[in-house]
Parts: C-alpha cells; structure tokens; sequence
C-alpha cells in the first residue's frame, strides 16, 4: 500500500546528570573535586534516502528514542553522549510541526539530512565549580532533558513532468511506453490508485522524470473522487502535462475542467509550464479535433499521439525533454533546523497544601535538589540561583506567599525569606 503522510513522535535523549565526587587517594584522605560532567543526549535527525518510494515502513514505527547521556564519574570523567538517531524518508517529504500550518522543512535532496529535536546538555559536575574562593563545592547539575515533538511528514512526488487527466485518460499506458515503468493498467475508472513514477531517456541519453497521477474528476479540489489526497503530487513538478481522451464525448470540457480543479487547488501550480496532448487518435482517425484550435487560442502547446500505438510518443519525449531542462528545479522551503519544543520554565508546576505548605514541581530543579549538598551554603545558594532562573519565587509570591512559610522541592523543605 502507498503511503504519503504518516505522524510520528521523536524524543531526543536527556541529557548525563554531573556528579559530586572527591578525589580518594594514599594520603590525601579528601582531595579536590573530581566529579565529571554528563554526557550529551543524542539527537534526532531525518534523512532523504532516494532508494525510499514512500513512507509505509513509519506506519508501525511512529515512536523514535535518542540515546540518554551517560552520568559523569569521579576522576573527572565525562560521560558517554547518547546516541543519535536517523530516520529515513524518501526524497519530497514536506516536515510539519503539530499540525500543516507550520511547516519546518522539505528535503528534496538525496541524503539531505534535517535535525528535529536535540538532546539535553549534560549536567555540570563538582570538578567545574571549583575556584580559588571555592574550593570543595558540594554541587552538580542534573543534565537537561531531550526535546520532543510530533511530526506530521508529507510525502509530494518530485517529478520532472506531471501527468494529469481523468480515470482512462491512458495515463498508465503512457508512461509504460516511454518509461521503463510498468503501471497497473485496466479498462475501468481510477485504475490507477497510486502515484507512479518512470524515467525516461532520450536519444541523446538525456534522462529526466515523468510522474503518473491518479485520474482527477469534477469536484477534486474539494476531495470529491480521489480528490487532493492525490493533487498535492503536482505541486512539485516542473511541468505538467494535461492527457485528453480524444474519444470521449466532449475533449475541450474536459480539459477546462482539469484547469478549473488545478487552479481551484493551487494558483502556484496551475501557472506551472504545461502541454496538452491529445490521446487515442487511433480511435478518431480523419475526425475533426477540436482541442485543436481551442488549446491554440490560448497559446499553450499541443500535440496528438495514441498511446497504445505507439503514435508520436517518441516527438512527445523529445518536446519534454526541450521544456524540462529549461524549468528550474523546485527549491526547498525550510525554517529553523532545530525546532526548540521543551524548556525547564513550562514544566514548573506549584501546587499548595491544606497546611498552607508550597509543592514546587520541576522534573529539572528537582533533580538538581536531588545532587546538591544542602548543608552547604554554597550548596543552598546554588538551588536558589536555579529557583530565581525558572522564576519560581516570582511565581511564589504572586500565589501569596510570606516569610517563613515552608516550600518542598524533591522532597527537600525550605524555608522562604
């Protein structure tokens, strides 16, 4: 089954917490600090793998884990970083962050590579607060914790030529005939239920993309038929080609048609360089054509073939081939490389008692309370640095607060003055 949009969840790994240690040896019954810092926590990145068709293989692994950070040992050893993590996408991929109105990224690129949540920073151990002031300090720092986020990935065919045109078009058939590709074909509407794409050389050797989109009906900018699910795989061609049953009953209707639902889709796409070509002139020969003289009033250019028969397919490649290597290539839209989605300041919840008594809760500060020597004035000053950084006793005071009152953090009370 193909699959063209998929929402995953990636976390980077936390970050090594740093540690309190002293150095042991013969003689020196308590030596300096020696406690070393926390590892890195490994990130998260995409990357475009043009070996990739779709994005089937993310629908049963929409959860991905970084690597945590190795805790920092005495001797003033650091940490392990943790490992990263890559994720494979085919090339064309569109990244949202949450939902489609915020897009971060396209890859469009082989190997192309996307960082979408960096891993916590490791915890500063004791050996790194030592100074000439101070200089056994009883304090470390518990490593920051891993960005998240939810991902929602878009999968757009990136083609050279586009072709568009209604079920039995003979869209398939075409590009069986001068692709190496081998569409399913029948004799029934929407035979095509999925993108397909060929390549196409030339006699010269020349080599460029010819993209199969499912037919379109009235009404598919609106998501009558297979609807936009399928339009957005135009977006990225360079040029598109619109393929017209030459047989049916009213081939010019037919064509304003597709316009109509194009440009009802996207203006930007509709205004892309584009042919007509009139198919099936096996089954009309020595009839009049009137998509003949209507497409030529508008300028655009046309051409008759027959598919099945094999008829000016070979004056078709070329004429593409002449439009395509003048078309610029689609260029990638991309914000910020790292999206920054956790910080220690949202995650500080204050909760008060029925005795009147402050729960501060911040995975972060808690874990730096945890670590820290509270009977040591360096210690306690350290925490309170923290608690000011996060603007907890702001939040404290605006809450009612007072002198005296008790506030529990990681299971540690204070006092507040």
């Amino acid at each position: 089954m193909f699959v063209d949009e998929v929402t995953i969840r990636v976390a980077a790994g936390k970050g090594g917490d740093g540690v309190v240690t002293f150095r042991r040896e013969k003689f020196i019954p308590r030596g300096g600090p020696s406690g070393g810092k926390g590892g890195h926590g490994g990130d998260v990145y995409l990357v475009a793998d043009s070996n990739l068709r779709d994005l089937s293989y993310l629908v049963d692994h929409v959860n991905w884990k970084a690597g945590d950070g190795v805790n920092g040992s005495s001797q003033n050893c650091t940490g392990a970083d943790g490992d990263d993590v890559y994720i494979k996408v085919p090339v064309g991929v569109s990244v949202y962050l949450e939902d489609k109105d915020n897009l971060i990224a396209e890859l469009l690129e082989d190997k192309q590579e996307l960082l979408v949540v960096k891993g916590g920073r490791g915890g500063l151990g004791n050996a790194n607060f030592a100074n000439a002031r101070r200089q056994a300090p009883h304090i470390a720092t518990a490593g920051e914790k891993g960005e998240k986020a939810r991902l929602i990935i878009e999968l757009k065919i990136l083609a050279d030529v586009g072709l568009v045109g209604m079920p039995n078009a003979g869209k398939s058939t075409l590009l069986g005939v001068i692709s190496r590709a081998s569409p399913k074909v029948g004799d029934y509407p929407f035979t095509t239920l999925e993108p397909s794409l060929g390549v196409i050389t030339t006699k010269d050797w020349n080599r460029f993309t010819v993209a199969d989109i499912p037919g379109l009906i009235e009404g598919a900018s609106q998501g009558k038929g297979l609807g936009f699910e399928f339009l957005r795989h135009v977006e990225r061609c360079r040029v598109l080609l619109y393929l017209i049953d030459l047989a049916s009953d009213d081939p010019c209707a037919t064509l304003e048609m597709l316009w109509r639902e194009v440009k009802l889709y996207s203006e930007e796409t509709f205004l892309k360089p584009a042919f007509v070509v009139g198919n099936k002139i096996d089954l009309v020969d020595g009839k009049p054509d009137p998509l003949k003289d209507f497409v030529s009033k508008r300028n655009i250019p046309y051409l008759r073939i027959s598919a099945k028969e094999k008829i000016g397919t070979e004056n078709l490649i070329d004429t593409l081939w002449q439009k395509v290597k003048d078309v610029p290539l689609p260029q990638a839209k991309k914000s910020e490389d790292v999206i920054i989605v956790s910080k220690a300041q949202t995650d500080t919840k204050i909760e008060r008692s029925d005795g009147g008594e402050f729960l501060v809760k911040n995975s972060y500060l808690e874990r730096i309370v945890a670590k820290t020597d509270l009977e040591s004035l360096d210690g306690l000053a350290f925490v309170y640095k923290q608690m000011n950084r996060f603007g907890i006793e702001k939040k404290l005071k605006q809450m009612g607060i007072k002198e005296g009152d008790k506030v529990t953090i990681a299971g540690k009370r204070f006092t507040f003055e």
